[in-house]
């Protein structure tokens, strides 16, 4: 089998969820849907727009309530833990991960044994206060070290409660304010049994490989480990032996080298692909920490595009702006906008705007382009667009209209 890269890409889309543009009115159930979908829903506390997690959603669903993402976290139909990175999961998929809980030492600066062993005495003052008192936020306890926090100046109870979420002895119940709220692992998933329920590493690491390219659509082998960022993949777990043991598919992409592999609950989906009937419609923005985007070397390998997340860029130094969103159109990245949503005065600014080298303007770019900025700052409730100088004044120029 033969695949052109325009097909992969469109594979690839729809299994992300992004092929088409959402059809129906969004329910709640489709919320857990989607992340069920993408395996895994990446968390940021960045909202100049809306947080990454509910823009990831927004892309795929269009409007829904950014509530049901904190109701099914409540409900315990999804979980926190280190995926990608931080990640929302479903519930289902706990004991997947439920041996990097047990065993840590492999999630680098997120688990700290020296500091664990030197601190263990408030570790354990922090353990008692859950089983004691129930539900508690970092919040709940004084700092009494003077210093002003960040991400690297956690009080020692900030810190303790992350090392007891990493070892999995807590688990987030909830968000109030997107703020974390722990409680112990028993009370907020009692319905799992080490002795029941864990399988063997091997066992978890297979699931998962086949869950990242399930989720990717179609995938080289060297895109596999990013996606719960798994490191190094034994051979036993290599896509190229689970091929040969049939649990999935091999292609041929045109220009590329290597093989690429699908997951067989794709086999319809390829077969519209095989047939050029696999055609890419939406038009969307992104988040970037969206699936679609957070490999950046997968980005430019399938899409060409080059992308670099600049809030940690110094400002004189930026290059796109401080949160920059990639702009999807019709199975291309086609560009890339930073926008601050002011919620309060309604107001939707577009600090910058750029197309991609080579892109082709016209009349139904700039609509697709203008209907998706619009409806984006409609689920901001920021209605009034603001526009900025672009690399392209005669796209800018049509927008304007466009957007009247």
């Amino acid at each position: 089998m033969r695949l052109s890269l325009s097909s992969a890409r469109a594979l690839h889309l729809a299994a992300q969820g992004l092929l088409t543009p959402p059809k129906k009115t969004a329910a709640k159930e489709d919320v857990l849907s989607t992340i069920r979908q993408m395996a895994a829903l990446q968390i940021d506390t960045i909202n100049v727009v809306a947080r990454s997690p509910y823009l990831v959603l927004w892309s795929r669903l269009g409007d829904y309530k950014n509530s049901w993402l904190d109701e099914l976290l409540a409900e315990g139909k999804i979980f926190e833990y280190w995926s990608h990175e931080a990640c929302f999961l479903p519930i289902e998929d706990y004991g997947l991960y439920r041996h990097q809980m047990i065993s840590p030492q492999g999630l680098g600066w997120k688990y700290n044994h020296n500091w664990l062993k030197e601190n263990a005495a408030q570790v354990d003052e922090v353990r008692q206060h859950i089983h004691q008192h129930g539900p508690s936020r970092s919040a709940d306890f004084e700092r009494k070290d003077g210093k002003s926090g960040g991400w690297w100046e956690w009080k020692p109870e900030k810190r303790s409660l992350e090392v007891l979420f990493t070892t999995g002895e807590v688990m987030v119940a909830r968000r109030h304010n997107f703020q974390r709220i722990y409680d112990l692992r028993e009370r907020v998933h009692p319905q799992w049994k080490d002795k029941r329920d864990l399988k063997t590493q091997i066992q978890c690491q297979t699931q998962q490989v086949l869950q990242a390219v399930r989720a990717l659509g179609i995938a080289k082998a060297s895109w596999v480990a990013d996606y719960f960022r798994m490191g190094k993949l034994d051979t036993k777990i290599h896509p190229e032996t689970l091929a040969k043991k049939g649990l999935l598919l091999t292609v041929k992409i045109e220009g590329w080298e290597q093989e690429a592999y699908i997951h067989p609950s794709h086999a319809e989906a390829l077969q519209l692909a095989l047939d050029g009937k696999l055609k890419p419609t939406a038009t969307r923005i992104l988040s970037p920490f969206d699936p679609l985007v957070w490999d950046r070397k997968r980005a430019i390998e399938l899409f060409n595009f080059e992308y670099k997340l600049e809030c940690y860029t110094p400002a004189a130094k930026r290059r796109y702006g401080y949160f920059s969103l990639p702009i999807l159109r019709r199975g291309a990245i086609v560009g890339r906008m930073d926008a601050k949503a002011h919620r309060k005065d309604g107001v939707f600014e577009i600090k910058s705007l750029h197309l991609e080298e080579n892109t082709r303007i016209s009349l139904a770019f700039v609509k697709d382009i203008a209907k998706a900025i619009r409806s984006f700052a409609e689920w901001h409730q920021t209605p009034e667009i603001r526009l900025p100088a672009s690399n392209s004044e005669h796209f800018l120029n049509l927008l304007q209209l466009a957007l009247k």
